[in-house]
């Protein structure tokens, strides 16, 4: 891959495990100064690998009171802030890097602290719905914007891009030669064409550490602060054309677009049925993200106001094991945090974080598409990193890259960007990215031991797939 020149100042918000693992790619395919590098952080966390690569380590977190008088003189028109933290405010400093003429990339859309869990707030108001909608509303037609690539992780962000890439797999192995599409009318009627009537963001991580998890402690292997806050939110998937009713838990949003509904719970205590092609069928948290909501609007088909068409799309996450039972943990103390947090880094011994779409419901059955990335293949590509972290910093990587190729785009969705370039800068840190097909559905062995209440008329009803 070549290197890309850039002569403005960087200026990173957040040092975590993302933090760390993105700055040696960064300084491996970006020719920039580590001297035009700033980190600003919450904690002394990634202090080391800063100083390792002579980057300017601030350790004072930013608030609401004074991140504009703190940023404003960091950057200027064609600088790029690259936000990695927790507790900041997403739209806040979208708003900034507009009004200074600065590019931005996020992984997902953050409020400033509080608004995940404010019980002021209806759940509808704490939802990733809630936040994108806020966030769109910095489109302004006929008013320029530098571009502002937000929720453009690995999900959301790279499964937007793997979508994508499977749907011309399936044409293809069905017989159907079609064109790389290139609006989002033309991807949206190819999807519904094919007759994809779900979209699961499947993962399992299967990393093990040398040291286990500890009573009153939480264990993971990339953000605990970002994977508790999100399993905290309501459970939120995009709600497809196909489904004949709601969860009776479920609810919708009463503005917006409308491609989502949510459920009356958090996400972390909602399990979905999936499968992915080394792990076969498993059950997954379905834990709130942006792709859940974006991929579903995307790909929607109306004639007129009504829609005809739109996948179901959802996350469906299992953890590393010690993560399942840190969940299990928080969720008996009332989703209060442990008051010991370890983020799993050079202890991790052995597995992999698979992570890919299934697409179900179209003439083959379901097809997962996907990484397959595992600790020792991650270790041997970049430092500071583990498997999952890898799958993050690379598709991070790729999208700063894009944004610098395309500096006047404005607020832009992995969605709505170019699905080919990104994948050709990530694949290379991804491990095996393979497809695969299945003839498993959510009602295989269902009933055998006990009656269930399932349509059997259609298997890929959320019906089916949730786990009561």
């Amino acid at each position: 891959m070549r290197t890309i020149v850039f002569s403005g100042r960087m200026v990173v918000i957040g040092c975590g495990s993302i933090g760390q693992g993105i700055l040696p790619l960064i300084l491996r395919h970006i020719d920039i100064d580590p001297a035009r590098m700033t980190i600003i952080t919450a904690c002394e966390r990634g202090r080391e690998v800063a100083q390792e690569y002579g980057i300017t380590f601030i350790n004072k977190a930013l608030t609401s009171d004074d991140y504009r008088d703190r940023l404003t003189p960091m950057l200027r028109k064609g600088d790029f802030l690259l936000n990695l933290s927790v507790d900041v405010s997403s739209v806040a400093l979208v708003e900034l890097c507009r009004d200074v003429g600065a590019l931005y990339l996020d992984t997902c859309i953050e409020p400033w602290p509080g608004g995940y869990t404010d019980p002021g707030l209806s759940p509808s108001l704490r939802s990733n719905y809630a936040l994108r909608e806020e966030m769109l509303k910095l489109r302004v037609p006929g008013i320029p914007m530098p571009t502002a690539l937000v929720t453009h992780g690995a999900n959301p962000g790279l499964v937007s891009h793997f979508v994508k890439q499977a749907l011309l797999n399936i044409a293809a192995d069905t017989g159907q030669a079609v064109e790389t599409p290139r609006s989002r009318d033309a991807w949206a009627a190819l999807a519904a064409r094919l007759g994809v009537k779900v979209i699961h963001v499947a993962e399992r991580d299967t990393q093990v550490g040398s040291v286990p998890k500890a009573v009153g402690e939480f264990v993971n292997t990339w953000s605990i602060d970002g994977f508790v806050g999100e399993g905290c939110q309501p459970a939120e998937l995009g709600w497809g054309s196909h489904e004949k009713e709601l969860p009776p838990e479920g609810r919708r949003h009463e503005f917006g677009g409308g491609s989502a509904i949510y459920l009356m719970r958090p996400g972390a205590s909602q399990r979905v049925r999936t499968w992915t092609p080394t792990e076969g069928p498993f059950h997954g948290f379905l834990i709130t993200h942006s792709e859940s909501i974006s991929i579903a609007d995307y790909f929607t088909v109306k004639s007129g106001d009504a829609v005809s068409y739109r996948p179901t799309v959802h996350y469906a996450y299992h953890p590393c094991d010690d993560a399942v039972v840190s969940l299990h943990e928080l969720a008996g103390k009332n989703w209060k945090m442990q008051e010991r947090q370890r983020l799993m880094g050079n202890e991790i011994t052995a597995g992999i974080d698979e992570l890919g779409v299934l697409l179900a419901g179209h003439a083959k059955g379901a097809y997962w598409y996907g990484s397959q990335l595992s600790i020792a293949e991650a270790r041997e590509l970049a430092p500071h990193n583990s498997a999952t972290s890898l799958q993050v910093t690379a598709t991070i990587l790729a999208g700063i890259i894009w944004a610098l190729e395309n500096p006047d785009r404005g607020v832009v969705e992995p969605d709505e960007i170019d699905f080919d370039r990104i994948l050709e800068i990530a694949r290379p840190y991804l491990g095996p990215v393979v497809g695969v097909y299945t003839d498993w559905n959510p009602l295989q062995g269902r009933g055998e031991l006990f009656p269930e209440d399932v349509d059997t008329s259609d298997p890929w009803q959320f019906k089916n797939v949730r786990v009561l």
